[in-house]
């Protein structure tokens, strides 16, 4: 039996069909030196492959299970010839090792809310065989500019690259920039859009992993007054137990939005990416086009009016659900009145008391008079 294998190119293109079908298991014919497309089998599952090996066992097949993602997961399970073969081989795993983390890089980029643009860009900069490059991005959010720069690096054993952090900066009114470094973890982060959030001020609720591997859930905020040592703000966390619920608090206020499902989620998810979130707030006689943010820290929603200008917390009353304001006040003013009715049940009618003592038969009582002293 070989220990070392040559693979045809036609593996590589039905192994890239069979990922697309979840088909993530592979039963190649270990046998031969030679692997061509007749040898392998593609199975979903672990256990019909094994069944597969299992039955088809004979003087020259001997086949064996691999489980791959990638096509250069089946490069690096099967051991190649030493041959010219080899080189070939070798030259075409580099080749999809590249493409592979091209893509990964470009996918990465994309779900960070950076876009496709730099794709191109980033491409150039792999091919060129550098050990770190940056790529600069500038976009203008909600009619402010917003700039990052994304932080590419070479790994020190593999030629792969990785993306591994970017510097994020907003230009404040007053013309002064607020900046921070953001890290990435396997294409995954604090993405541009929260970022700039971020920056403003406001808080991102975010899926998290603890020291210890463990995920956990929480809200995110810059802490202004605080610097680390590496230039950063300080991030304050506010965990699930600290007691801050989003949906009661948007719920404290009318807020016509609610009353349909969808639009209900889609606005508490663009709350909980830190979007400043417009929404039509209806109270008798009136309806408001307003703004809301989630202010976890102090355990509710920030309002502003049409003008983007702060709602005070004595204002705010009006604004708040028929559950929340006018339902009270009717329940309470239905309670005053129940007990009002009851009071005059109570109460007897001294008109009536009197009419009554006059048509009595029983002899009226004395009234008796006080004897006082007159004075001369």
């Amino acid at each position: 039996m070989n220990n070392s294998h040559v693979i045809s190119d036609e593996i590589l293109d039905i192994a890239s069909i069979a990922l697309s079908k979840g088909e993530n298991w592979m039963a190649y014919n270990q046998s031969l030196y030679f692997i061509d497309k007749e040898d392998v089998y593609f199975f979903k599952g672990k256990d019909e492959a094994n069944g597969f090996a299992a039955n088809n066992i004979g003087d020259r097949d001997c086949f064996h299970i691999i489980h791959f993602n990638s096509i250069l997961d089946i490069f690096q399970e099967i051991p190649y010839g030493t041959k010219m073969e080899t080189q070939l081989l070798n030259t075409k795993k580099t080749n999809i090792m590249n493409k592979e983390n091209l893509q990964y890089l470009t996918d990465s980029i994309k779900y960070m809310g950076f876009g496709e643009n730099l794709k191109a860009e980033l491409e150039k900069n792999m091919s060129e065989g550098k050990v770190e490059f940056q790529l600069h991005y500038k976009a203008e959010i909600n009619k402010k500019p917003f700039e990052a720069t994304l932080n590419f690096k070479k790994s020190d054993t593999t030629d792969m690259f990785f993306f591994n952090n970017y510097h994020a900066s907003i230009e404040k009114a007053n013309g002064e920039k607020s900046e921070q470094t953001f890290y990435v973890n396997k294409g995954k982060g604090i993405t541009s859009k929260e970022a700039f959030n971020l920056l403003e001020g406001r808080a991102v609720h975010k899926d998290l992993v603890s020291k210890e591997g463990k995920p956990y859930k929480a809200w995110v905020q810059l802490d202004f007054d605080k610097k680390a040592n590496n230039n950063n703000f300080e991030v304050k966390q506010f965990h699930e137990n600290y007691g801050f619920d989003l949906k009661a608090a948007v719920q404290n206020l009318a807020i016509v939005e609610l009353k349909d499902p969808e639009k209900e989620k889609s606005l508490m998810q663009s709350l909980q990416k830190g979007n400043i979130q417009s929404v039509t707030i209806e109270i008798p006689g009136n309806s408001n086009k307003m703004f809301i943010e989630a202010d976890p820290q102090y355990k509710k929603v920030n309002l502003y009016d049409f003008n983007m200008k702060l709602v005070s917390k004595e204002s705010i009353e009006k604004y708040k659900s028929f559950e929340q304001s006018g339902g009270k006040e009717i329940k309470e003013e239905k309670e005053m009145d129940k007990k009002k009715d009851l009071k005059q049940e109570v109460k007897p009618d001294k008109d009536k008391l009197g009419k009554k003592n006059e048509n009595s038969l029983l002899p009226k009582k004395r009234e008796r008079t006080k004897k006082g002293l007159g004075v001369s």
